[in-house]
């Protein structure tokens, strides 16, 4: 898959080499000559990955990475650094940096690290959003269900302990969002938080990212560097998809675990880290030992506190609260205001399987968002796919509203009206019967009946005003 990589370098003939090199591997690249032009190119969108000296005249590598983490976290971002600089290139990592680099580099070690950082962008495209700084820990795990009520009651439980976490759910139900609630809610918050996806590292390459590796280890190791246990010491450690570790890997992942220490690739020196870990995964880790290409007895020492999440099929009545709170993202983010979903097509979308999970949702909601062209998503805002794949709710609903319709009158059956027009009507007036009932159960409380609509308050009181109601604002708040 094509991606932009930003470079960021004040030497205009590194940046000239390094553009050609990665243009040749099929990349699209930008150039920025200093850190402020970088900012001003990364606000422009579109950028994959950053590549950035550390030092530079202006702003340095250092503010590019804040820039980047508070703008699009989910952006790697690799410094290039000298070898009096690296202590500041891992302060970076432990910061929120991807990678680093250090020069001199073998064209090929960085072409590898960025081929890395790539697979971990297109592995990550479209995940919630990293809680910000200050929030309560839990308030981005958005559902009200049992099934998250029970995530609640386990993450609030063992956050603060030293126990490891096995996190397993299919791809796109939110595990490293629950990772970070364990990391932000522990007290370990002020450490560091480094995460790793196996599925997007070599096979041959992971015992360097995990453990580093000594000067001279191999070929290109013109210089030692620390794996990423040494990088979490005193915080947390985030295995993503650990199913995809090697088997041979897996020996000396187990040692790590149970001593908290282990060797650097091509050192003897043993080091000692304090280090949480917490691990996902999408497969079923039972028929991998089945099948032998998982340990058993790493398993149980992973499984220590197991938390399930479940796909989003399995958690309906979510699906109103994750459809809101997407809104409300994607509004501030694309300068939109979509007020909510009208009833139909919430139907819809419940009635919907959601392969790919909220990350599915999430993108699908962005998506309608750019094109909606109404104060609320209709069903016909809907793909074809999603108004045909649904059990009849919309039906149903016009239905419904027909027979109360009949009730009131007799059809309109001179040949003058459309079906269509009939369907409309009756389901306009089912609409109105709705709210007219939740407003009178409610004591006319607009916030409680929008509720239980399951719409957002907005959509409730321009629906009022569409259909003639009292004045929100003369009913109770």
């Amino acid at each position: 898959m094509s991606a932009t990589i930003l470079i960021v370098d004040d030497e205009i003939n590194l940046r000239k080499v390094l553009a050609a090199t990665l243009k040749r591997e099929g990349y699209d690249v930008v150039q920025a000559s200093d850190g402020q032009q970088a900012i001003e190119r990364f606000d422009q969108g579109g950028i994959d990955v950053v590549v950035s000296d550390l030092v530079m005249p202006k702003l340095g590598g250092f503010e590019v990475l804040q820039h980047v983490l508070q703008k699009a976290p989910e952006v790697p971002v690799i410094l290039i650094t000298a070898h009096g600089t690296v202590d500041s290139a891992v302060q970076a990592i432990k910061t929120g940096a991807f990678d680093y680099v250090t020069k001199p580099f073998e064209q090929s070690e960085l072409r590898q690290v960025i081929a890395k950082a790539v697979r971990t962008r297109d592995l990550t495209r479209g995940s919630l959003s990293a809680p910000l700084e200050g929030e309560k820990f839990l308030s981005r795990i958005v559902g009200d269900s049992p099934a998250i009520h029970e995530i609640f009651r386990i993450v609030e439980k063992v956050a603060d302990t030293p126990s490891t976490v096995l996190i397993t759910g299919e791809s796109g139900t939110g595990k490293e969002l629950v990772a970070q609630a364990l990391h932000k809610g522990s007290s370990r918050r002020s450490a560091p938080l480094i995460k790793i996806n196996c599925a997007a590292i070599p096979k041959d390459l992971i015992e360097s990212e995990l453990f580093g590796y000594e000067r001279g280890a191999f070929t290109g190791a013109v210089t030692s560097k620390p794996g990423r246990f040494e990088l979490a010491d005193g915080g947390t450690l985030f295995l993503d998809e650990i199913g995809e570790i090697p088997i041979e890997m897996q020996v000396k992942l187990l040692r790590a675990l149970q001593e908290s220490e282990f060797e650097r690739v091509g050192g003897v020196k043993t080091i000692k880290v304090d280090v949480r870990l917490i691990a996902a995964t999408n497969r079923d880790l039972a028929k991998e030992i089945e099948a032998g290409r998982f340990r058993e007895d790493l398993f149980y020492r992973l499984n220590v506190v197991p938390v399930i999440l479940p796909p989003l099929r399995e958690r309906r009545s979510d699906i109103p609260l994750l459809v809101e709170f997407f809104l409300e993202k994607y509004n501030r983010k694309l300068n939109k205001k979509i007020e909510g979903v009208a009833p139909d097509a919430m139907e819809a979308l419940k009635a919907h399987g959601w392969p790919g999970n909220i990350r599915e949702l999430e993108n699908f909601v962005e998506r309608t968002l750019l094109f909606a062209d109404g104060p609320t998503i209709r069903l016909e805002d809907l793909p074809e796919a999603l108004q045909n794949g649904h059990p009849g709710a919309a039906l149903a609903i016009a239905a419904a509203a027909a027979t109360q319709a009949q009730a009131a009158a007799a059809p309109d059956t001179s040949g003058e009206t459309s079906m269509k027009d009939i369907v409309k009507g009756a389901a306009a007036a089912l609409e109105r019967d709705l709210i007219t009932k939740a407003l009178d159960e409610t004591g006319g409380n607009v916030t409680q009946a929008a509720k239980k609509l399951k719409i957002s308050r907005k959509s409730l009181q321009n629906k009022m005003k569409e259909f003639g109601l009292r004045d929100p604002d003369e009913r109770q708040i």
